[in-house]
């Protein structure tokens, strides 16, 4: 997740084991963190109280949002297997990787192509905390890292990913319901077409976030707004397409994050949530 700014630490904080001071300065207990407040969304235990208090007044005012939390992890499953399977991607790109959750990038693509590279990126303290669990379950011919680095600087994010992936290969980029964090879109187009711009041709971009379709949503991230945290920004099904232009976008293209690519033996048309995205190759 992008930083909010510098804070100071809430001295009472009880901070994971080997935090480095750098980011022990930036642990806050006292106001939500958007990492923490999605893992208590996900059921999740990596959390405190201030992210379960707002965490519990979203969900009430927006009850979908604890379906997306879950119904995205699935996007990014079946988004990951694409990329591994189909399109033979064996690097990836995960900005925004938010704390571990089961079926995490590398493991889902490391199931598919053992030797998968994958590289995390998220600047929370918490992930950094747990980076290593994160990272927990590399096969032997793979390799998994993690940076802490705020998406806003991608030729940071590029270059030192260059240590750990194959740029001579394509890279598999993925934003996944991060960019909301970024308050101006244009800003947030820019640093997507940034980070697409150093990655190889025939790389993809897999990207979803939480549209602007719900009132509820509306109600409720102005919620989130007023606990202190760094706000969330819900955009249009238009502006999520546009993060996707110059880019060769696979079928079905923008959608709900539901009905991409869903797994037929659920049966039925999937349920729609107001959270879209799309997987798109560059040329």
């Amino acid at each position: 997740m992008p930083a909010s700014g510098p804070s100071p630490r809430d001295p009472s904080a009880n901070l994971p084991p080997d935090l480095p001071q750098y980011a022990a300065d930036r642990f806050r207990t006292d106001i939500p963190s958007p990492a923490r407040a999605w893992n208590y969304w996900m059921g999740g235990k990596d959390n405190f109280e201030a992210d379960r208090v707002v965490g519990d007044a979203i969900a009430a005012m927006n009850p979908e949002v604890l379906t997306i939390a879950r119904k995205s992890r699935f996007f990014l499953i079946r988004v990951v297997e694409y990329l591994a399977r189909e399109a033979k991607i064996r690097n990836f790109l995960d900005i925004g990787a938010g704390l571990p959750a089961e079926s995490n990038t590398h493991e889902v693509a490391q199931r598919v192509a053992p030797e998968a590279r994958v590289v995390y990126v998220d600047n929370d303290p918490m992930v950094l905390a747990h980076a290593r669990a994160l990272m927990r379950g590399t096969t032997p011919e793979g390799v998994t890292d993690y940076l802490d680095a705020d998406y806003h600087h991608p030729q940071q994010i590029l270059e030192q990913a260059a240590n750990v992936l194959n740029f001579n290969q394509p890279i598999g980029v993925m934003f996944m319901g991060v960019l909301g964090f970024c308050q101006d879109y244009d800003t947030a187009r820019r640093l997507v077409a940034d980070t697409m711009a150093g990655v190889p041709p025939g790389s993809f971009l897999a990207l979803w976030d939480c549209t602007d379709t719900s009132a509820a949503a509306k109600r409720s991230t102005d919620r989130y707004a007023a606990s202190g945290t760094l706000p969330y920004i819900l955009r249009s099904v238009e502006q999520i397409d546009g993060f996707f232009d110059g880019l060769e976008k696979i079928e079905p293209g923008t959608v709900s994050i539901t009905r991409w690519r869903p797994d037929p033996a659920e049966g039925g048309e999937p349920a729609h949530v107001h959270g879209y995205g799309a997987v798109a190759r560059k040329p």
